[in-house]
């Protein structure tokens, strides 16, 4: 029978949302794991009384909640069959901090990095983190009993936790904490579910036999990060069970229980002071894999603060990349492994002596080659570096992958060595080279096999290399769960891993605190087959899926799809930076994210039984606030891009569905603007006349707010050849080709009249040809076939002209950047397109580097002083770099230039013109940029290179932005 019309009724109760539609169900049929369900309905409550209705609906009808924050988990935690319960919107309050105490309370949807933004200024930090702690939420950590590099000064996630509000199955408001063991008693004696809780926590671990088991067969006690089933082992060593002063704390239990006990609703943590401000990282270098390990704990005995490890493989990655070429410099040689020790004090002075003291141990044990120290902003190259190493081994094209599956084993640090030797050759007989990072001084590294789990004889190579590492765990009296939880993928090894009559004691357990398993079940007791509910059906026949753009460098568009693998980048918050994802910062919703996109195309692509794949209304509205800023191409670790795909999908979208009108008009603006630019006065007044171009503005759908941009009084073509024929014959440095977008030529000419005037005032000979468009807005509206067009257009004419003597120069970022990007996946001729492409340059790249060459000098720039606050268009964050902006603004020697660290506008060609996308647009500004721009004093100048960029601006604060290239112009001395 089905539930929809009981889920139809649960939605008009709730305050909160429910969602039981295929995209949303599509979306949240994954995490980060290598698990997909399809949930019954996807629920963002609001308050307690939402919960307490859900809680209802599933003892009722039979189904189950499953608690999400931020989506990370990679042992699958947070998929399931029931009702995904979805807390990140909502709640999300910091409730209260105490200072004195040093405690915070919070709801479980907050941010730990913002957590720690909003304590720093009181000298505290909640100290446990995770590589995803710019997104990663409370509740999560809690749920997961997270670690991360800080746990072998600070602790574990469990260590921190004071007191939790939550909600038990029967809907009961129950607040666990700290107790005596007096209370404890009382608490037994209650005649409700709590008291049921207590009792039979009593029952179960209050004899000597029952503790024995537990003591022998549990991960070893010195081993903290250890989360096998729930932890029995800490609630035995408290002043109920055992001769200590230590309180009983029901939070221990929760911490690391994944949501399968209770919904917890509020949650009250330790704080620590921020550790001492200086640092430095010493990088042992060692020539092989057990000398490293064997190093681990002599180093440990300096009471460190990190002591990360990263293995040959992931430095290898690094190589021929060029953005790591800096971050390399401190490698002595060719390690085998580094291992970076952290060591901290209040001064230089204080912790130089203390790296000193690491490195006498070090090298009086033989161990390591080299040991060279790093400091400042070195430890951030070197902390970069591993990460991008990481990212780089995880980019791997086809089906092949790196599985999460014994990721997450710990054992005490005595043992590391030998285990790590016994694992190496584990590996190899299954055929598997072992690659080794992250926690090494917590006796923890992350190591991962690769596998295509699209093919069965994977799946069972899966499910024996976890099972082969769960028994030399156990041999070692180890962790299987260290940090990243039991989850589906390890929870099927806790009877293993705990002992037969403990895992008893467990799921009694469970059975006292929910009775019906509507939390969260599968994921710690009665576990899912781990080889099961995989994200892809193993043998299954791949969908042939044809594409106008080419995807051919991820082997197709369901590969490039299916390179999100989960980890929610994509939902850090605008205070840390970066532009990734700007919807999601508006919206806050799983659908307007990356990872969303992503997904949704995948699931439909391999599901869909249509002949054209991409003709779902769904895909539409996952795509719609997708604003194309391609941030997810560079910022996302896995690079996928959903602006390629998003073009794709409109276009064969609209080969099922035809192309609007405003669409059209859109795309068309260059032919358009053409027309209007034979009589621009009368074009212009249309546009600003408040009768008229209301008029136009309610006829195709554009936000009656918006400001239609005007058309220059003569093109940019006129305008170079009027002066093309009084240019007298000089030595030039060298001839450069100034692409002449359709937004310079039509809109903006006086910048292209600018970047003429400065060019040839600087000796270089400017040539303009004529050429087509940049295809940018066919582009941005999926016109693909006339954006192939153009593109094959502007490669021919290009190839013989552009080279490293002769490049091709642009003003608007949108517009040359296609060169670089989507001209490579559009034209015919891909090596000329290929071969063009190194030679395309954003003219701040150009003069930057010819600034550098010493052909251009700070004598011919204007000494006045001049304050400048720079925003970067989107593309040239994604595919070049601000720098060379932010460096040649920077040139004459009074120019006081910061980076608007404002991720994007909001504009984004027609999408902030759209009527129904203009609060999300201007939303977008208000993140970052617009209070920058409106707290600027007036004398300070904006700039910015994008068109688009500066129309929002000017819309958002009424302030005017200039064209860096402007800017230089006037700065430029006359002869």
């Amino acid at each position: 029978m089905t539930l929809t019309p009981h889920l139809q009724e649960l939605s008009k109760s709730l305050t909160g949302e429910l969602f039981f539609d295929d995209l949303i169900k599509s979306i949240y049929a994954t995490d980060a794991s290598v698990y997909r369900m399809l949930p019954l309905a996807v629920a963002y409550p609001k308050n307690k009384e939402d919960l307490k209705q859900l809680i209802a609906f599933a003892k009722k009808h039979k189904t189950s909640l499953i608690p999400r924050t931020a989506g990370t988990s990679l042992a699958g935690q947070c998929v399931g069959e029931g009702i995904v319960v979805d807390v990140s919107k909502h709640f999300t309050k910091i409730i209260n901090v105490d200072e004195k105490a040093r405690t915070v309370t919070v709801q479980p949807g907050v941010v730990r990095d913002a957590l720690n933004n909003y304590l720093k200024p009181m000298g505290l930090f909640f100290a446990p983190n995770t590589s995803t702690s710019n997104r990663c939420m409370i509740g999560g950590m809690v749920g997961n009993n997270s670690s991360g590099t800080t746990s072998i000064q600070y602790g574990v996630t469990r260590d921190k936790v004071i007191e939790m509000h939550t909600i038990l199955s029967d809907g009961s408001e129950v607040v666990f904490g700290e107790m005596e063991k007096a209370e404890f008693e009382n608490k037994t004696k209650a005649n409700s579910l709590e008291g049921n809780i207590y009792k039979s926590i009593y029952s179960e671990l209050e004899s000597e036999a029952a503790q024995k088991q537990i003591r022998e067969n549990f991960p070893k006690p010195e081993i903290h990060r250890r989360n096998t089933g729930y932890a029995i082992d800490e609630l035995i060593n408290t002043e109920v069970f055992s001769e200590t002063n230590e309180k009983f704390n029901m939070c221990k239990l929760l911490s690391g229980s994944e949501g399968t006990l209770a919904f917890t609703t509020q949650i009250t943590l330790k704080l620590d002071v921020l550790p001492p401000p200086e640092a430095i990282v010493v990088a042992a270098h060692f020539s092989s894999i057990k000398n490293c390990l064997n190093a681990v704990a002599l180093t440990m005995e300096h009471n460190l603060y990190a002591c990360e490890m990263m293995d040959k493989t992931i430095l290898d990655c690094t190589k021929q990349n060029k953005t790591q070429f800096e971050n390399r410099q401190f490698i002595v040689d060719d390690p085998k492994a580094i291992l970076m020790c952290e060591v901290r004090a209040d001064t230089v002075e204080e912790v130089k002596v203390l790296a000193e003291n690491l490195i006498k141990d070090i090298e009086a044990s033989n161990l390591s080659y080299a040991n060279p120290k790093l400091a400042g902003d070195d430890v951030n190259k070197a902390n970069n570096l591993r990460s991008a190493g990481l990212g780089l081994l995880g980019n791997i094209i086809g089906d092949k992958k790196s599985a999460a599956c014994i990721e997450d084993t710990a054992v005490a640090l005595p043992d590391l060595a030998n285990y790590i030797m016994e694992f190496a050759e584990l590996m190899k007989s299954y055929g598997q080279d072992a690659i080794y990072y992250a926690h090494a001084g917590a006796g923890e590294l992350h190591l991962r096999p690769i596998l295509n789990l699209k093919k069965s004889e994977d799946v069972a190579l899966f499910r024996k290399i976890t099972t082969g590492v769960a028994h030399l765990v156990k041999k070692y009296k180890g962790s299987m769960s260290g940090e990243h939880g039991d989850g589906i993928v390890r929870a099927e090894f806790i009877p293993m891993m705990i002992g037969e009559e403990n895992y008893a004691i467990v799921k009694r357990i469970k059975t006292v605190f929910d009775a019906d398993n509507i939390f969260n079940p599968g994921k710690i007791v009665d576990a899912y087959p781990m080889d099961k509910s995989l994200r892809y059906e193993a043998d299954r026949e791949e969908p042939e899926v044809e594409t106008l753009l080419d995807f051919s460098k991820s082997l197709g568009i369901l590969r490039e799809a299916e390179k999100c693998n989960g980890s929610g980048d994509c939902r850090k918050l605008p205070e840390f930076g970066g532009t990734m994802c700007p919807s999601y910062r508006t919206t806050r919703n799983e659908k307007d994210t990356t990872r969303a996109r992503a997904n949704a195309l995948r699931e439909f692509l391999t599901n869909s039984d249509k002949i054209n794949k991409f003709d779902h209304d769904e895909l539409k509205t996952v795509f719609d606030l997708c604003l194309s800023c391609k941030a997810c191409a560079s910022e996302c670790p896995s690079s996928v891009d959903v602006a390629a795909l998003k073009a794709e999908f409109q276009y064969q979208y609209q080969k099922a569905n035809g192309v609007p009108m405003r669409t059209k008009l859109f795309a068309y603006n260059n032919n358009l603007n053409r027309y209007g630019s034979v009589f621009p006065k009368l074009t212009n007044f249309m546009f600003s006349n408040g009768v008229t171009s209301s008029l136009l503005k309610k006829s195709f759908g554009i936000a009656p707010q918006r400001q239609l941009p005007l058309i220059s009084n003569k093109s940019l073509t006129a305008e170079y050849k009027n002066r093309a024929k009084h240019w007298t014959k000089k030595q030039t440095i060298k001839t450069v080709y100034l692409f002449n977008d359709e937004f310079t030529n039509y809109l903006d000419t006086p910048i292209g009249v600018d970047a003429i005037e400065l060019l040839t005032a600087l000796n270089y000979e400017v040539k303009m040809v004529a050429h087509a468009e940049s295809g940018r807005s066919f582009l941005s509206k999926g016109l693909l076939e006339q954006a192939k067009t153009v593109a094959n257009k502007n490669v021919a004419i290009f190839k013989d002209l552009v080279s490293s003597e002769s490049p091709l120069l642009g003003i608007e970022p949108s517009a040359i950047l296609t060169f670089r990007d989507e001209y490579l996946k559009l034209v015919d001729d891909k090596a000329s397109a290929e071969s063009i492409s190194k030679n395309v340059f954003l003219i701040e790249e150009f003069i930057q580097s010819e600034i550098e060459l010493g052909h251009i000098k700070p004598e011919q720039f204007t000494s006045e002083v001049k304050t400048i606050k720079f925003h970067g268009h989107c593309h040239q964050k994604a595919l070049s770099n601000q720098l060379s902006t932010f460096s040649v603004l920077n040139f004459p020697k009074n120019y006081k230039v910061t980076i608007i660290p404002s991720g994007c506008c909001g504009m984004a060609g027609s999408f902030g013109y759209e009527k129904e996308h203009y609060e999300v647009s201007m939303n977008v500004g208000e993140q970052t940029l617009f209070p920058v721009v409106r707290k600027a004093s007036k004398e300070t100048i904006i700039a910015a290179n994008g068109t688009s960029c500066r129309h929002q601006i000017k819309d958002g604060t009424k302030r005017k932005a200039k064209h860096p290239i402007s800017i230089l112009r006037e700065a430029l001395l006359d002869d």
